[in-house]
């Protein structure tokens, strides 16, 4: 099988996977498999290969003493042939969980299914779907979740079946309450420990006491909801069908009264591209925007004269001279921004939509949140940064490079607002206080790369999490101004940032909680590993 895989990787991009081939001889392993895994994925064998490897590792859980019954609840509301019913049923019994139909003459509503139920017994409930079908040794995987959380609501990964084959896996986040706003991605793959009271709301709330009483229900209990619901990292259901995302509506509701609000732009020379950033600034819908562009070291007349025109009651332009050290120079302007909130903005950012900046800014006012990051794609329109996945190349990479925005990609997450690890600061929105609060840029161990993680993640640490925000896009000319590390000298400084990355985070150890050990490290684009 594994085989087999390569050779459809070799036969779909033959020169993709020569490359790929001619690294790994050269013992350059990292880059091979950064280029091997997206072109494997491609096969559709590539998962059935993925499954094999499970079968054959076998699955073990400890034993649990929890006793509370699990009732599987098929619903008939959205029709049904007998025989996709017999499946499903079979699948259930096959675990020896105890079944209600609703739609069957026993149990023809909602309301009649709460009749039936034991609820002294404290039971869990599985929505099911007729033709769905669940993995030998469910129970005791949700069984063993159930005996370690306090919990009421357990969610596992899930595929789907097309006729008896089984593909299109979703090898889900942990919980991930933003992206849950504009996708389902628990209800028909999960079990809760909801009320009889519960249960009654939701069908006394209906004309129609079954229609999608399921997702109704863990909507409210996650509202309602002790902690977090729990996932359980487990290709536990098989499902023909998967509730669509909700792709987020454009404009967002603007927060009221927005505060003022600094932009730090460090820049050297290329005035074409600072003229280009400074004019979407302008031109953003913001009440009141300072301006401070961090001059290192500009020595082009034509720079040196714009510079020295810009409106000074919109524009402080400061000096920073020496060595590039990003961290540093946006350090001194956000000691010296007078913004309640911070945008950190690279000077080779195009906008091409006024809304960008009052987007991301109302997610920052919120809470709970610190650092947020738009979407941002290279001049021919692909994807170069949705957010960034810790351990990626036992790093960091950006979430969903290369794809295309109108592009399905994996279950559309590059498309839906959602809590990630990090966000890029080539385009960054936090409050001044969150900010200094974690100290700021990290100047010693990251001068020029993984600042922006190790940032993020200073700001997680404090309970302030990173939010992507696709409803915020705009163009990144990446590294035109400041050139690429591929001199000795940039090379060895990327090296020691990158060793300051693993010691401090660990980041060739852990695994993303947004992301799954069952997905790549290797790859930014989220394919199976294999």
């Amino acid at each position: 099988m594994t085989a087999s895989v390569h050779f459809d990787a070799f036969r779909a991009e033959p020169r993709a996977y020569l490359t790929a081939t001619k690294w790994w001889i050269k013992r350059k392993r990292v880059r091979a498999r950064g280029q091997f895994a997206p072109l494997l994925s491609q096969s559709s064998r590539a998962y059935r290969l993925w499954i094999l490897r499970q079968e054959r590792a076998g699955r073990a859980h400890s034993q649990s003493d929890a006793i509370c019954p699990i009732i599987a609840i098929i619903d008939l509301s959205g029709g049904s042939d007998p025989k996709s019913l017999a499946i499903t049923q079979q699948s259930l019994k096959a675990e020896g969980l105890t079944l209600l139909v609703i739609g069957s003459p026993e149990t023809p509503t909602l309301a009649a299914a709460i009749a039936r139920i034991d609820w002294t017994a404290n039971p869990w409930l599985m929505p099911v779907r007729p033709g769905d079908r669940i993995a030998p040794g469910t129970v005791d995987a949700y069984r063993a979740a159930m005996a370690g959380t306090a919990a009421r609501l357990i969610y596992a990964d899930d595929d789907r079946l097309i006729g008896r084959r089984r593909a299109r896996p979703y090898f889900k986040p942990d919980w991930n309450g933003e992206l849950f706003r504009h996708q389902d991605y628990m209800t028909g793959a999960c079990i809760m420990h909801a009320t009889r009271a519960e249960l009654e709301v939701i069908a006394d709330n209906s004309a129609d006491d079954r229609a999608d009483w399921a997702a109704r229900l863990v909507a409210s209990m996650v509202v309602r909801g002790q902690g977090a619901p729990v996932h359980l990292r487990e290709m536990l259901h098989h499902r023909r069908h998967r509730p669509l995302p909700r792709l987020p509506a454009r404009p967002i509701a603007i927060a009221h009264d927005l505060p003022p609000l600094s932009v730090i732009v460090p820049t050297r020379n290329r005035v074409d591209l600072l003229r280009t950033c400074l004019d979407g600034v302008a031109a953003a819908h913001y009440p009141q925007v300072d301006v401070i562009v961090m001059d290192n070291d500009s020595d082009d007349p034509e720079t040196l004269a714009y510079l020295a025109a810009l409106d000074p009651a919109r524009h402080r332009v400061l000096r920073h001279s020496g060595a590039f050290n990003y961290s540093a120079i946006n350090n001194r302007a956000a000691a010296q921004a007078q913004g309640r909130l911070l945008c950190l903005l690279n000077n080779d950012i195009e906008m091409t939509d006024p809304h960008w900046l009052e987007i991301m800014a109302t997610q920052a006012l919120r809470p709970e949140v610190g650092a947020v990051g738009a979407r941002l794609l290279y001049p021919d329109g692909r994807i170069q940064h949705a957010g960034v996945v810790i351990g990626v190349g036992n790093a960091a990479g950006h979430a969903h490079r290369f794809l295309r925005p109108d592009e399905e990609g994996y279950f559309h997450r590059h498309s839906l607002p959602q809590f990630t690890m990090a966000v890029t600061a080539a385009c960054l929105v936090v409050g001044r206080d969150k900010f200094m609060a974690v100290g700021g840029l990290n100047e010693r161990d990251f001068a020029v790369a993984f600042n922006d993680v190790d940032f993020c993640l200073r700001l997680n640490r404090q309970g302030w999490r990173s939010l992507y925000e696709p409803r915020a896009t705009l163009i990144h000319h990446e590294s035109v101004s400041r050139g690429l590390d591929r001199d000795p000298v940039g090379a060895a400084r990327f090296a020691g940032e990158l060793a300051a990355l693993k010691r401090l985070w660990q980041t060739d150890e852990i695994y993303d909680p947004y992301h799954h050990p069952a997905l790549s490290r290797a790859s930014e684009q989220f394919v199976v590993a294999l």
